[in-house]
């Protein structure tokens, strides 16, 4: 059953940037360390190989920022891969004064393997599992950040993890069914079952969607807000799209807001432990840094910013039918019907 599932998973989510945004070099200089030629070398990033459960090699980043308190693990939507999203990595890692760690799917990237549910589920775990014994994070210190279908494993591994310090949804899925068609009920067949495993997370999460998202309705959203167990204020942007949300100005000062708000009670909570504990470091985050607005470096490659909205709105002016990536078989019909790249 667990085979039929990964094959309607395939079909229904998975789109890989094909060819890769990105290569991987082996600088034999520096100690066989690994870098990415297309994006900008930086002192304090480690581009990473994982090796995951079911066998699969995955390749991550480590950002790392002199005076983080928390750590970001972030899995990204789709059709995209860790070329296209490490400066937004590297300006979440600067805004918001965290360690970021990146990684990419089975089958994306330079990842081995293909993509499927499960192979999802081992890759957030192996990433984790590297948070932990490699950088020492501590689950306490650590949030998890899932866009889009990245939702999947990410609520996947809060419902495992008691102690989190927060979640991050962006523009997330109820399921994957749900996003197809808006289903009352959890079929065995369905994937990323969000809806049924979100009341099990114990700590703050964030939702933040955009009001006219045409790939994933912003009601998924809502729903899974109202489904928190902690709910922290939600986030919805008026106008918003599904891949555009970075560059509204409300999204990086709520996220600024969210960070702060879990460190001031994380420190309130060990206060007993340590009284002084980052109390400084916060106030002072909160008054001071970059502005609230993204500017992506200029010297970021034309791939890395190939937003699914664009992809959209360029399959609407084209007369021309979008090439099938897949079987021609009426579920792959429903699906360019709907525009389901999630």
């Amino acid at each position: 059953m667990g085979g039929v599932t990964s094959t309607i998973a395939s079909k229904f989510a998975f789109f890989p940037p094909n060819p890769p945004s990105y290569k991987l070099v082996t600088d034999e200089s520096c100690g066989g360390r690994l870098y990415i030629p297309e994006v900008p070398r930086r002192d304090n990033v480690d581009v990473l190989k994982v090796r995951t459960r079911r066998g699969t090699d995955i390749v991550a980043v480590h950002i790392k920022h002199p005076k983080s308190t928390a750590t970001i693990l972030y899995s990204h939507g789709n059709a995209a891969d860790l070329g296209q999203m490490f400066e937004l990595f590297v300006e979440l890692s600067n805004r918001l004064r965290v360690n970021l760690m990146g990684y990419d799917y089975s089958g994306y990237g330079q990842s081995t393997g293909k993509p499927s549910e499960c192979n999802t589920y081992a890759d957030i775990d192996a990433a984790y599992k590297c948070l932990k014994e490699q950088y020492g994070v501590k689950d306490e210190q650590l949030i998890l950040y899932g866009q889009s279908v990245g939702s999947g494993p990410t609520v996947d591994l809060a419902s495992r993890l008691p102690n989190l310090r927060g979640v991050v949804l962006h523009s997330p899925i109820l399921s994957g069914m749900r996003v197809l068609y808006p289903v009352k009920r959890t079929y065995w067949f369905d994937i990323y079952k969000n809806i049924d495993k979100i009341g099990t997370v114990n700590c703050p999460v964030m939702v933040v969607h955009g009001t006219t998202d045409e790939v994933v309705d912003c009601s998924h959203g809502k729903q899974l807000y109202e489904l928190c167990k902690v709910k922290y204020e939600p986030l919805w942007i008026n106008g918003g799209g599904h891949c555009n949300l970075e560059l509204y100005p409300e999204f990086i000062r709520h996220l600024k807001k969210f960070v702060l708000s879990l460190g001031k009670s994380k420190t309130a909570t060990n206060a007993s432990k340590n009284p002084t504990a980052d109390s400084d470091n916060q106030s002072k985050t909160s008054d001071s840094g970059p502005s609230d607005t993204f500017e992506l470096g200029a010297d970021l490659p034309e791939v890395s910013r190939n937003s699914l909205d664009s992809r959209l709105e360029k399959s609407k002016k084209s007369n021309k039918p979008e090439k099938s990536r897949m079987s021609t078989d009426h579920v792959d019909r429903f699906r360019r019907k709907k525009r389901l790249v999630w």
